[in-house]
C-alpha cells in the first residue's frame, strides 16, 4: 500500500523465513494490508535478535527450521533481549510438541504456512491485542499428546546424533564423557521407544521434541 495511504501506526513486523521466494512473497502480501509494515527480513535463526533490536518491531512472525538457529530458541532470545517483540511461529510442521515448546519459548501465536493470508494478518492484529493465536485442533492435540519426555541434555544428545557423529564426536561437541552421552541416548531411545538412535531422532522430530 502507498506510504501516503497507511495509518499514522502501523504493526511493524519483523519475517524469519529461510526460503526466500516464501518470504518475499509473505513480506509482499503482508505489505497489502493497510495497518501492517513488514520492517525486517531475514533468512537464518542467528540473525533475529540483532534484526529486532535494529527494527524495533512489534510481532516477529519467526519459522521454526532456520539456519544458524531455531526460530523455537530465537524465540526465548526475543523474550529476554527484545521482550516487547511478540512472536508468532509461523511453520508448516503443525507438531504438538513444537506447540508446547514455542509457548515455553514464549510465543503468542502458532501457525501454519497453509492458511490464507487475511488469517495471517488477523493473527498478527490479534497477537498486538495481547491474545494467543493457536489453531484449535493443535490445541487439542497438544493437550492429549502430554508434555515433551526428553530432558533438554537428552534433546542434546539426540540433536548432536543428526548427522551420524560418532559417541566421542557428540561427547566432545557437549563437553561430556562418552558414558554420560550414551546414558543420555539410552535413555531417549528408551523414552521414544525406537532400537537405536537414529529412530530416536526420527521419532522424536515427529512429535516435535527435537
Amino acid at each position: 500500500m502507498p506510504q501516503d495511504q497507511r495509518p499514522a501506526r502501523c504493526t511493524r513486523v519483523l519475517l524469519a523465513e529461510d526460503q526466500g521466494m516464501m518470504r518475499g512473497a509473505l513480506a509482499l502480501l503482508l505489505g497489502m494490508e493497510p495497518d501492517i509494515e513488514v520492517v525486517a527480513q531475514v533468512g537464518r535463526g542467528d540473525q533475529i535478535v540483532e534484526a529486532a533490536l535494529t527494527a524495533r518491531p512489534d510481532i516477529a512472525l519467526l519459522d521454526i527450521e532456520l539456519p544458524g538457529r531455531s526460530g523455537l530458541d530465537a524465540a526465548a532470545d526475543l523474550r529476554d533481549e527484545a521482550p516487547d517483540c511478540r512472536v508468532l511461529i509461523l511453520t508448516t510442521f503443525g507438531r504438538p510438541g513444537y506447540l508446547r515448546r514455542a509457548m515455553e519459548a514464549g510465543a503468542v501465536g502458532f501457525l501454519v504456512k497453509d492458511g490464507p493470508v487475511e488469517d495471517l494478518a488477523e493473527a498478527i492484529r490479534k497477537a498486538l491485542r495481547g491474545e494467543t493465536v493457536i489453531d484449535p485442533a493443535l490445541a487439542a492435540a497438544a493437550l492429549s499428546a502430554g508434555p515433551n519426555p526428553l530432558t533438554a541434555r537428552e534433546r542434546d544428545a539426540l540433536g548432536a546424533s543428526v548427522d551420524g557423529a560418532t559417541i566421542a564426536d557428540i561427547a566432545a561437541k557437549l563437553h561430556l564423557s562418552e558414558s554420560t552421552v550414551r546414558n543420555y541416548l539410552s535413555s531417549a531411545i528408551g523414552k521414544t521407544g525406537t532400537r537405536n538412535r537414529m529412530e530416536a531422532v526420527r521419532a522424536a522430530r515427529r512429535q516435535g521434541w527435537l
